[in-house]
């Protein structure tokens, strides 16, 4: 199962459209997550014209994003769980914020943005991703998301373009 993971969009204050390199990948996903701050639900449209998707509201979202999706969801994807947050808030790190969020779910990967910096790393038995921004790169050299398949094994890579 291809799964592709977005967040911070931002559109269109950061672009008026998801970028190219973000379209190949959608176009053979079988499932998209998008971790929050999409700015309007031009983007949610444009994401479930490609597969089907799930995610959580940010910061910066406009109330009827707000309004159609949570701050914090479990999933479940081809066996595996997935905890989903933006994890904006104060005191802590952004990472911090996100795993605290789960400490008392039971999920295998927990997917959150708000940062855009790109991050892949296990910490206590959880797989933590930020798939950081395919639009809006702040001060890392690339814009980047991930693509992420799940079958028997867990295979993540973040694209940086």
């Amino acid at each position: 199962m291809k799964v592709v993971i977005v967040s911070d969009t931002h559109i269109p204050k950061k672009g008026h459209n998801l970028p190219t390199r973000l379209l190949k990948e959608l176009g053979t996903a079988d499932h998209i997550i998008h971790g929050g701050d999409w700015s309007t639900m031009k983007v949610y449209e444009k994401l479930a014209s490609y597969a089907p998707v799930t995610g959580v509201h940010g910061n910066i979202d406009e109330d009827n994003v707000i309004d159609e999706f949570p701050d914090k969801q479990v999933i479940k994807l081809n066996g595996y769980k997935i905890g989903i947050v933006h994890g904006h808030g104060s005191g802590k790190t952004t990472e911090r914020r996100a795993f605290d969020s789960f400490i008392n779910d039971d999920v295998d990967i927990i997917v959150f943005g708000h940062s855009h910096i790109p991050l892949l790393r296990y910490f206590k038995t959880r797989l933590l991703i930020n798939p950081g921004s395919p639009t809006d790169k702040r001060t890392n050299p690339y814009y980047t998301f991930v693509v992420m398949n799940l079958n028997e094994e867990i295979d993540v890579k973040h694209i940086f373009y």
